[in-house]
């Protein structure tokens, strides 16, 4: 699911920068190649024992993404439950509960990049 309320689309940083800001978030920086990453973030719904995971996408704008100078703008941020073995299904419910903590890390990930 597309968080449509997100507006992180289109953000730019360099990745020393977004990498740092992330991780103080709690987001860990999972998949990579030269000109794009993927920023992952773990939100567990303890009433019913499922895992979920908030996805950011990012591109590079210029450089390549091993040097901390690369620039890089950030793309949609969606959401989706973990499935065995290790997928994530974007087309389910997700928790109230669950929406909220993203769109909280959503938001202070904003504020982060806009100071």
């Amino acid at each position: 699911m597309i968080i449509e309320t997100a507006n992180l689309k289109g953000l730019k940083s360099d990745l020393a920068h977004l990498d740092e800001v992330t991780s103080k978030l709690g987001f860990v920086r999972w998949q990579w190649e030269y000109y794009r990453a993927t920023y992952d973030l773990k939100i567990e719904d303890r009433t019913q024992k499922d895992e979920y995971f908030l996805r950011i996408n990012a591109r590079v704008e210029s450089g390549k993404l091993e040097s901390p100078y690369a620039i890089l703008y950030l793309e949609e941020a969606y959401i989706g439950k973990t499935t065995f073995p290790h997928g994530l299904a974007y087309d389910v419910p997700i928790p109230v509960s669950v929406t909220k903590i993203a769109e909280q890390k959503i938001g202070q990930l904003q504020q982060l990049l806009s100071e």
